[in-house]
């Protein structure tokens, strides 16, 4: 089943509210009408009973009694639907009226029971017509102890003849106004809508070619200005996104192109004249370094895109970064020393990360210093530990690079100084992608990296969660290095 659009509900829930608001407001209405006529009903029954009382009090003899009919003949003049009926104490019938109706033969509630004062309100039903009355007992002159029965009956069935067109002019009116709040609905609905719209056209369209298409965010309703604003920044991230990835694919087809033409061309020399099995031997070598740099660089591709999908989860142990760095400096000393550099490490500091995963980022950081850094100069490693996080501050001399470079270190493929990506020993010829490996490390860590250059120098500063931050009391694992 399809399910209703946007439009159509709220068109519904336009017409639904209305009916429900009129339903209210018309019985509230009926209900006053209702007890407008009442009170105007007893108000008139009421002045007939005072009248009839005041005569009967009056006929104090039986002469008078022999008048009482026509006085309340009389009284009833212009009345036509007001009917009385006058019975004496002894059952006899003092006075009743020609036309009309009175309530039925009842026993009248004494004084202080249902009805106030010996006065019982009734209304009844006869066929077609309404009535509203009384029964009451009222004292005459003659006798205060016998009082007569008196019953008046009002016809007021046009009280409720008006009630019914009330009620069907006010039920066609609701009706006529849920048709009209459903159209005005469905109207300021679709208007109020049109962003979205825009949002679905949009969207349908979109390729490649209009990532850079934007919703404008000018004079749109404050409930889907913030959809559009959402909006625009995924397709801000996406475009982003793509851009990087053309990059990558860009850069990727660049560095195995390198290594790829170079084994053609050794292959190419190989075949084109006969040689002898130390020269054979020479190329294969020389074939074998550019293999590695390829199988290299396809595992730090595969590494990262494992990044990129979070599927990164290191083997969380405490280890001395201390002890890590010590290890890695023994690896690098040689080359180091062939360099003219040397190596200094301060400070001492715990974690609790995967030993491999953080040997394979120190290792990236300390040979990018290594490599970027003059004869005679010296790199600094030092550590500090608050408990809660460990810092790795390495810092080289080298040249100042621009603040443009600076977030781009960490890019993959890119090299500030392309001329030095070659040459290395950590991981064999530079592949631009040490630096993208050490973040996503460090972010699967929880860390962070940042990086600062001036004056002649580059810093990276590596922060970690400490081992302490965790665990309140363990002992720090042996270096991953013994």
């Amino acid at each position: 089943m399809k399910a209703a659009s946007l439009t159509a509900r709220l068109s519904l829930l336009f017409a639904l509210s209305t009916v429900a608001v009129l339903l209210g407001l018309g019985w509230t209405l009926e209900r006053l009408v209702e007890v407008h006529f009442r009170e105007i009903d007893h108000h008139e029954i009421a002045g007939k009973l005072a009248l009839v009382r005041n005569l009967l009090v009056k006929a104090t003899t039986p002469a008078s009694l022999a008048t009482l009919p026509a006085e309340l003949e009389a009284a009833l003049v212009g009345h036509p639907g007001l009917a009385l009926r006058v019975q004496a104490a002894d059952g006899s019938l003092r006075f009743a009226s020609v036309s009309g109706q009175v309530p039925p033969r009842m026993p009248v509630a004494r004084p202080g029971g249902e009805a106030a004062e010996g006065v019982l309100w009734v209304r009844w039903q006869d066929g077609a017509h309404a009535f509203s009355g009384l029964i009451a007992r009222v004292a005459t002159g003659v006798s205060e102890a016998s009082p007569d029965t008196v019953a008046i009956g009002l016809d007021i069935s046009h009280h409720q003849a008006f009630q019914d067109e009330f009620r069907r002019i006010l039920g066609l009116a609701m009706l006529l106004a849920a048709a009209a709040a459903a159209a005005l609905g469905w109207a300021v609905t679709r208007a109020g809508l049109r962003p979205l719209r825009r949002i679905t056209a949009l969207a349908a369209d979109l390729d490649a070619s209009r990532l850079g298409d934007r919703l404008p965010e000018a004079r749109v309703p404050a409930e889907i200005k913030a959809l559009v604003i959402a909006f625009n920044a995924m397709l801000a991230r996406l475009e982003a996104s793509f851009q990087r990835l053309s990059d990558v694919s860009a850069d990727m087809a660049h560095e195995l192109r390198t290594p790829i033409s170079n084994l053609t061309l050794q292959t190419q020399v190989a075949l084109n004249a006969a040689r002898d099995a130390d020269q054979y031997r020479e190329i294969l070598y020389s074939s074998l370094e550019e293999y590695e740099r390829l199988g290299r660089m396809i595992g730090d591709m595969l590494f990262l895109a494992r990044a990129d999908q979070g599927l990164l989860r290191p083997v969380t142990a405490i280890l001395d970064i201390a002890a890590q760095v010590r290890d890695l400096f023994d690896y690098f000393e040689a080359w180091a020393e062939e360099q003219g550099v040397s190596l200094t490490l301060t400070g001492s500091g715990y974690v609790r990360g995967d030993p491999s995963m953080l040997r394979r980022a120190l290792s990236n950081l300390l040979s990018n210093a290594i490599r970027h850094t003059s004869a005679g100069q010296q790199v600094c490693v030092q550590l500090t530990d608050d408990k809660q996080w460990c810092r790795i501050t390495i810092q080289n001399p080298g040249p100042t690079l621009s603040p443009e470079q600076l977030p781009r270190l960490f890019e993959r493929f890119y090299r500030a100084d392309p001329a030095r990506g070659r040459q290395g020993l950590g991981s064999g010829p530079g592949t631009g992608l040490g630096l993208a490996i050490v973040k996503s490390i460090v972010e699967a860590h929880g860390g962070g990296i940042a990086v600062t250059s001036g004056a002649g120098r580059t810093c990276f500063v590596v922060t970690l969660p400490g081992a302490w931050r965790h665990t309140a009391r363990m002992a720090p694992a042996a270096s991953a290095g013994k």
